[in-house]
């Protein structure tokens, strides 16, 4: 961390906020072509004064958070992660519907604190369906084994980087203070705004395409629709020419040539 730090006051380093600036602006851009690509981002920060910002800015966006307990293996052994979450669903679809009416009290009340216990740890990620492309860790040194993970699986790392943690352990690493709540705001928001721009874009540009493929349709309609008029005047003014006089036929079955004298 020796070249985001200023200076050191007593016995506290004080980190280079220029630096920092420069790191969340290239931090932010990434974040925001990911999500104009459609990629999806997992937030983590399982910190007591990070859960809750961390939670709403990723509400936010549509992406997948933890705040609550690092499960082992929730990136590595993901299919099973997967099930877990799935009967969770299951559960809940269950107690909605009223399948659950014919159990006894003591299995609802068991089955609906089951459901509440893994709903705490894997809400946040219930509707990712696959592993992020993407992960933003508060304070790495304390979600270690999430960015162990990560590594390991070669997933893009971004990560709040303090004096005691080394930056070269995470993709795009953010020198500042991972204990305070205002850093932590400050930071989170920034790059929240730069996914809502991200996702924004990706979302004009479907529009521009969904135009652009209905101008197309349109137009060949208008031609389709243009050369069957012509068609069909051709076939009147031809029909016209070609028609050849009706012949009577006479009383002595020549079919219109000349009569014979009687």
């Amino acid at each position: 961390m020796l070249p985001y730090i200023f200076m050191e006051r007593k016995g506290i380093h004080i980190i280079d906020l220029e630096k920092t600036a420069d790191a969340l602006e290239t931090a932010g851009a990434a974040m925001k072509q990911m999500a104009k690509s459609g990629k999806k981002i997992l937030f983590v920060a399982t910190k007591k004064q990070a859960k809750e910002i961390v939670a709403q800015c990723a509400q936010r966006v549509g992406m997948p958070y933890v705040t609550e307990r690092w499960l082992g293996g929730m990136l590595t052994n993901f299919t099973t992660i997967r099930k877990s979450i799935k009967k969770m669903q299951s559960i809940e679809k269950m107690l909605a519907d009223g399948t659950l009416e014919n159990i006894t009290k003591k299995e609802k009340l068991m089955m609906s604190r089951d459901k509440q216990k893994m709903e705490k740890v894997l809400g946040g990620i219930a509707n990712m369906n696959r592993t992020p492309s993407a992960i933003f860790l508060v304070d790495i040194g304390h979600e270690h084994i999430g960015l162990a993970e990560a590594d390991r699986l070669n997933i893009t790392t971004f990560g709040m980087v303090d004096t005691n943690c080394d930056p070269n352990k995470v993709d795009y690493a953010i020198p500042s203070n991972d204990d305070a709540t205002k850093s932590i705001t400050a930071i989170t928001t920034y790059l929240m705004n730069c996914v809502l721009e991200g996702l924004e874009e990706r979302k004009n540009e479907n529009v521009e395409d969904t135009e652009e493929v209905s101008n197309d349709e349109a137009a060949e309609v208008a031609a389709d629709t243009n050369d069957t008029d012509d068609k069909g005047r051709r076939r009147r003014v031809g029909g016209g020419n070609d028609r050849k006089p009706a012949g009577g036929s006479g009383r002595g079955g020549n079919n219109g040539g000349p009569r014979r004298p009687r």
